[in-house]
C-alpha cells in the first residue's frame, strides 16, 4: 500500500432505511440540487456514531419517525456523476412512533408513504439508482442479521 502527503481518497459513508408499514415504504421528498427528489430517509455518518446510529438517527431526523432496526439489507458502492464515490449501508426497521411536532431537517420537504409500485413508477425522481436498488433488494428477501454490522470500540 502507497501513501502518499496529499489527502487519500475516501468515500462518503451514508446510511439508509427501509421503513415499512402496511405495506408501504417511508419515503422523503428531498431539494437536492436544485431538484425535488425521492430518497429513503438518509444521511451521512458522523464521527464516533455507529452505522445503526446513524441509521436511527437520520430515519428521526428525516422523517419525525422513531424506528426500530431489524435487519441489515446490505452495503452499495456507487459513483455519482459528479465523480463522488458513496458507500450506503441499508438497514430495515419497524415504525415505532411518530413525532409531527418535529422539524424535519433542512431541504425535506416532507416524509411520504408509498407502495413499491408507486415508488418504481417515479424511478426519474429518485436522488440516486440507489433509491431503487436497496428497496429491489427488501422486496426480493435480502435481509441479515443485524449483527453482521459491527462497530469495534
Amino acid at each position: 500500500m502507497t501513501f502518499t502527503t496529499d489527502r487519500f481518497w475516501q468515500p462518503d459513508t451514508t446510511v439508509a432505511t427501509i421503513v415499512v408499514r402496511d405495506g408501504r415504504l417511508l419515503m422523503v421528498e428531498e431539494h437536492a440540487e436544485g431538484w425535488l427528489v425521492l430518497n429513503q430517509p438518509a444521511g451521512h455518518l458522523e464521527p464516533d456514531e455507529s452505522l445503526q446510529d446513524a441509521a436511527v438517527r437520520e430515519t428521526r431526523e428525516e422523517s419525525a419517525w422513531t424506528v426500530r432496526l431489524t435487519q441489515f439489507v446490505g452495503a452499495y458502492q456507487w459513483k455519482a456523476e459528479t465523480g463522488r464515490h458513496y458507500l450506503r449501508f441499508a438497514f430495515a426497521a419497524d415504525p415505532v412512533s411518530h413525532d409531527p411536532a418535529l422539524t424535519l431537517d433542512e431541504g425535506i420537504v416532507r416524509a411520504v408513504w408509498m407502495t413499491p409500485d408507486e415508488l418504481q413508477q417515479t424511478r426519474q425522481r429518485h436522488r440516486s439508482p440507489l433509491v431503487w436498488q436497496v428497496v429491489e433488494d427488501y422486496l426480493a428477501g435480502r435481509r441479515f442479521p443485524l449483527s453482521a454490522v459491527n462497530q469495534v470500540p
